[in-house]
């Protein structure tokens, strides 16, 4: 499916058509029939075969700032600016990295710092920078794997993000921004054409990490889903029918915006690793991105202009009695750091068999509904 004549990125009429041929019922998960074909489970990680790695620190110092009150403290202003390369790496693992290793029969499971569906990680994440304290210039790849970086092109290649963004201010001052991508085939393999549905709950837990431990180092950071699809892909090199990027996060700013040329970005073919012996292409999953895409930063600046939303007169008064919420004090507030809560929850879930106090849930809403800083907000 190619995106209509001058449709730029509203086809509603193919986004309903995906929504309603992948969305569960009782029926058809009962009659699918799919079955996982485990001999062919994709490997969860991206490894470039013919890069040397950049160890990331290993012995990392997280900052001391409570989880209540990094979740509550993004958005707000942040005193420092920069993030050096044990920033980074803190950044990186709090969100992505590898925190409890699963011994099973036959090997081992690695459980990351935030959920995915399936527990499959297709979330990549690709830091772009310029010259940072103890890391040079580039556009580098996180490996998961080893904790490293690899770097794909050296210099300074944020211009390029500049222009995709269609000129986005965070953007354009940030020293560090890090692309998230999807690897379709990744949860597809258990999921199959839903799995474009996954590319965005499973990048928005990695968010979630990620903002609230740029808070915690005092690094501002701010969401970007308005870009250039092709140029972004094309800046990674990503072969698109198999791997896209989903989102942008500006770390920074350093305060200067950036206003150099755009550098050339020639192809690199770097090989990688095969994920399995075979992989099943689903056509909707790529007609769903390629509908939804942007062409270029004109694009990207008409997509970001202001929506239109009802007035709160249009939308009437609440319905019903109003509860008024009663949140913990600051005096009773659990002071577990944000890493520590991270680690232990790590990307699996276990629940007290327990109701939940009115105080405690009043504290989640009170800290988890304060904004993020976004471009689609």
């Amino acid at each position: 499916m190619r995106k209509p004549e001058g449709v730029n990125n509203r086809h509603l009429d193919a986004a309903w058509t995906y929504h309603n041929s992948t969305k569960h019922s009782y029926e058809n998960v009962r009659a699918g029939g799919h079955t996982l074909d485990w001999a062919n489970q994709p490997l969860p990680y991206k490894i470039y075969s013919s890069l040397d790695p950049l160890a990331l620190p290993g012995d990392l110092s997280f900052p001391r700032m409570a989880a209540l009150d990094a979740i509550a403290a993004v958005g707000t202003e942040a005193a420092s600016s920069v993030p050096d390369l044990p920033a980074l790496a803190g950044l990186l693992y709090l969100s992505g990295g590898i925190t409890k290793r699963l011994r099973i029969s036959g090997g081992a499971m690695d459980f990351r710092a935030a959920a995915c569906t399936g527990a499959l990680y297709h979330i990549e994440m690709y830091p772009i920078c310029g010259d940072l304290p103890d890391l040079a210039a580039g556009v580098y790849h996180f490996g998961v794997h080893d904790f490293a970086l690899r770097q794909l092109r050296a210099g300074d290649y944020r211009p390029a993000l500049v222009r995709a963004s269609g000129a986005e201010p965070s953007i354009a001052s940030a020293p560090l921004i890090v692309i998230l991508t999807t690897t379709f085939w990744r949860n597809a393999w258990k999921y199959r054409a839903r799995a474009y549905r996954h590319a965005f709950w499973d990048s928005g837990t990695i968010l979630a990490n990620f903002l609230a431990a740029a808070a915690a180092y005092g690094l501002p950071a701010g969401i970007v889903c308005g870009f250039a699809d092709a140029e972004v892909n094309r800046l990674l090199d990503l072969e698109t029918a198999r791997e896209v990027a989903v989102a942008l996060v500006a770390v920074g700013p350093d305060g200067a915006s950036s206003s150099a040329a755009v550098p050339e970005i020639a192809p690199l073919g770097l090989p990688t690793v095969p994920l399995s012996a075979s992989a099943v292409d689903y056509p909707a999953i790529r007609a769903m991105h390629e509908v939804s895409s942007l062409d270029s930063g004109d694009a990207v600046v008409t997509w970001r202009a202001p929506a239109t939303v009802p007035a709160a007169r249009e939308i009437g008064p609440p319905r019903g009695r109003i509860v008024p919420l009663r949140p913990l004090t600051d005096a009773g507030l659990p002071r577990d750091r944000l890493s520590r809560v991270i680690v232990r929850r790590g990307s699996s879930r276990r629940f007290l068999r327990e109701a939940i106090s009115f105080a405690h849930l009043s504290t989640m809403f009170d800290r988890a509904t304060r904004g993020i800083p976004a471009d689609f907000l």
